[in-house]
């Protein structure tokens, strides 16, 4: 058994049963000083006569703790014994936080005289001096009364405090704050405390004449606080402003009077009096309930959840490094948007998806939509940020800069929104490339900042300069109008604009936070871009090798098309490849018939689709032939933009045909009539020769390409036409003899 100075011992059972500190193990002596610190049972008395009075009046105070200063001398063997039996216990007692926190200005006097006054008993070789030769502290009660003048009751209480938690100087901190300190609640119930506070100039006046009136506004007892607290606990959250949470509460728990009028309930004004008013309710409310509390009852859970919240931890922990973890949200694009095929068309506003990396927050991929948010443009997002950078790069049209290096690929958990997460796609797609996908409650942003911080960057970035951006966060623009007709960009400029701003983001956003001593000693530059690179480097990054037609086939949305004799057919465009003319797709679909095929695209592009091929592995790569009837950087939905325009005007289109034809129907008819009538009349005076047509069209162009116009006979006219017809057919072909002649020997061969 192993004793020492401040330990503190309990004994289950026997005689000695209690707990003890101990102040002295004097092993030579085979003693040990102690000091009990619970409070024997009090055993019945034999008193007889006549019971003592019995009060009831609560005290005023609450009774102080018992002195605990009577040393006790127990034999070692005693104890020994004890602790044999496992009769004995070897307490740890943890004092309040308060004890080991600063000690406030107010109370800092006291506490350092406390100190002065037990300097020699916090000094164990003086105390022991002293208990061994006096057998009790009287001779240091004694000394520190001559040294510091404090009383001989002042110096055994505050060694009674070193006993009960412990020889140490934070033992003697004053404790005021449980001796009615400011906060306590003092109820003036009735027949206990009255009213405190100043007089009203009423009770003033009638003192001064001799008389005490009764306060007209009672104190707050015990009984009106418990129903201001009960009322206002049914007040529903957020709570109304203090005037009317007052009258609530008031009429719910004070108005106890009711009249009835026509079968309805009428309540009646309570008497002054009766009632708290508003200054004491309000301090009973800011009094009683938390400060916490109070701010949770001025808003929703929600709201106070996602704005008013402690943070409670890091986006990046848990996440093992770069690549890991991605965040995709959607937003739409505080900007409108023109077409592409007529700038003059107003398009609407796009919808813009952010994939992040938690751990580094590089933006790794975006994609700009007009459709949706949906699961199969969060799929094309997916499709831009895990294939290479060169290829998304080629279908929109803009020049790579490659600032995360290596290239990301397909991560291994994603957080995404709760619709997209619970769709019967996403579930697909994540059995096939995604082992881990999870999603952030609804209306919590605050659970993903990583992935909402973007979407403000990039807004805040477009309102400054882009013309007709708009932000709908700035009081100042809710009451002026939002013009579209002065934006400016179409979908694949805006594309282009926002990957610039990315591309910076990831460069040049400051993340000094998030850099360690390691990684300033390795030169880590404070970038996502930084991070990505460092994290991939030291072999914490993510990656993993997936072939890009699996991406192809997985990620981008599916549609039919039709093998032509022309080629490829696809939304009304024509597709070419050099494996179609090979494999003759065209040639079959002349000859025996075309067929449906299924096809990828991307939809910021129609430049190219894929197709699974009749003959070979992977997947075949079409590319929009230079007849087709669209560009290469239009997507598609400004392709269907334009055959959905067009069909509007089909019915008035048609109608200009109807009357076109017409028209013409009814030109023809009058053409033919009149050419019926003329041949009628000119058969009716011809009185001549009948002639064979090859003789009436040579007479016809001698008559129509000559000048030889005077009159002849028809016999002549026609013997001078053969005559003619013969000398040219034979010029020509001593003509054509000559050109066969120089084509073979050259022009100067006199052969």
């Amino acid at each position: 058994m192993d004793l020492m100075h401040n330990h503190v011992i309990r004994i289950i059972d026997g005689e000695d049963a209690g707990t003890y500190r101990v102040i002295l193990d004097e092993v030579r002596l085979s003693k040990t000083c102690v000091v009990r610190l619970d409070v024997p049972e009090q055993r019945p008395s034999n008193r007889q006569g006549r019971p003592k009075a019995l009060t009831t009046r609560l005290p005023r105070k609450k009774a102080p703790a018992p002195m605990t200063t009577a040393l006790h001398w127990m034999s070692r063997e005693t104890l020994q014994r004890y602790h044999d039996a496992k009769n004995l216990l070897l307490l740890d007692i943890e004092q309040e936080s308060l004890y080991w926190s600063v000690v406030p200005e107010k109370d800092l006097t006291i506490y350092k005289q406390r100190c002065l006054i037990m300097q020699n008993f916090l000094i164990f070789d003086t105390l022991r001096e002293h208990i061994l030769a006096y057998q009790s502290i009287s001779r240091l009660v004694t000394e520190a009364m001559e040294r510091t003048g404090a009383s001989s009751g002042t110096v055994r209480r505050l060694f009674s405090l070193l006993c009960r938690l412990g020889f140490n100087e934070s033992s003697l901190r004053p404790r005021r704050d449980r001796c009615g300190a400011p906060g306590k609640i003092r109820p003036c119930d009735p027949d206990g405390r009255k009213k405190a506070g100043a007089k009203t100039t009423k009770q003033r006046i009638a003192r001064a004449y001799g008389e005490n009136l009764p306060p007209e506004q009672p104190g707050m007892s015990t009984d009106w606080r418990h129903r201001i607290m009960a009322a206002d606990r049914s007040i529903p959250a957020p709570k109304p402003p203090m005037p009317e949470r007052c009258a609530r509460i008031l009429a719910s728990a004070f108005v106890q009077r009711y009249r009835q009028i026509d079968g309805e309930l009428v309540p009646i004004a309570p008497s002054l009096g009766c009632y708290p008013n508003r200054a004491q309710i309000r301090r009973v409310i800011e009094v009683d309930t938390p400060r916490i509390e109070q701010l949770l009852a001025q808003t929703t859970k929600g709201h106070f959840t996602r704005n008013m919240r402690g943070m409670v931890g890091r986006a990046w922990e848990g996440v093992s490094g770069p690549g890991h973890t991605w965040a995709i949200d959607s937003t739409i694009g505080d900007t409108y948007l023109r077409s592409s095929l007529n700038r003059a068309w107003v398009i609407g506003r796009p919808v813009v998806y952010i994939i992040v990396d938690v751990w580094s927050t590089a933006i790794v991929g975006f994609f700009v939509c007009l459709t949706g948010p949906s699961w199969e443009m969060a799929k094309v997002a997916l499709y831009s940020a895990a294939s290479a950078p060169t290829l998304i790069a080629d279908l929109w049209g803009y020049q790579p800069v490659l600032s995360l290096y290596p290239a990301p690929t397909l991560c291994h958990s994603l957080l995404c929104d709760r619709g997209e997460y619970l769709s019967q796609a996403a579930r697909f797609t994540a059995v096939t490339l995604i082992p881990c996908q999870s999603y952030a409650p609804p209306y919590r942003p605050d659970l993903k900042g990583s992935v909402e911080v973007p979407h403000r960057i990039m807004k805040d970035r477009i309102f400054t300069f882009v013309p007709g951006a708009i932000d709908m966060r700035r009081k100042e623009l809710e009451c002026r109008r939002v013009r579209m007709q002065d934006s400016v960009l179409s979908t694949v400029e805006y594309t282009h604009l926002l990957y610039t701003i990315f591309t910076e983001y990831n460069l040049t956003a400051n993340r000094e936070n998030r850099l360690d001593a390691h990684m300033r000693a390795a030169g880590v530059f404070p970038s996502p871009a930084g991070l990505w690179n460092w994290g991939h480097e030291i072999g914490i990054g993510f990656r993993r090798a997936l072939p890009q037609n699996l991406l192809t086939s997985t990620l981008l949305p599916m549609a039919k098309a039709r093998v032509t004799r022309h080629g490829v057919m696809q939304g009304g465009l024509l597709y070419e490849s050099d494996v179609i003319n090979e494999q003759r797709w065209t040639t079959s679909a002349r000859n025996l018939g075309g067929w449906d095929i299924d096809t990828y695209y991307f939809p910021g592009s129609m430049s190219r689709i894929w197709t699974p091929p009749l003959n070979g592995n992977g997947l075949l790569e079409l590319h929009l032939s230079d007849q087709a009837n669209a560009s290469p950087e239009l997507t598609a939905e400004e392709v269907l933009d334009a055959f959905a325009y067009a069909r509007i005007n089909k019915a008035e289109q048609e109608h200009i045909r109807v009357m076109q034809a017409l028209r013409s129907l009814e030109q023809c008819t009058a053409i033919k009539e009149q050419a019926i009538r003329k041949t009628r009349e000119a058969l009716a005076q011809y009185d001549g020769p009948d002639l064979t047509a090859s003789e009436a069209r040579m007479l016809e162009h001698r008559y129509r390409f000559t000048q030889d116009r005077q009159p002849m006979n028809v016999e002549d006219h026609v013997s001078k036409g053969v005559k003619e017809r013969t000398e040219a057919m034979g010029s020509h072909f001593e003509m054509m003899q000559q050109l066969m002649w120089a084509t073979n020997y050259g022009e100067d061969h006199n052969g």
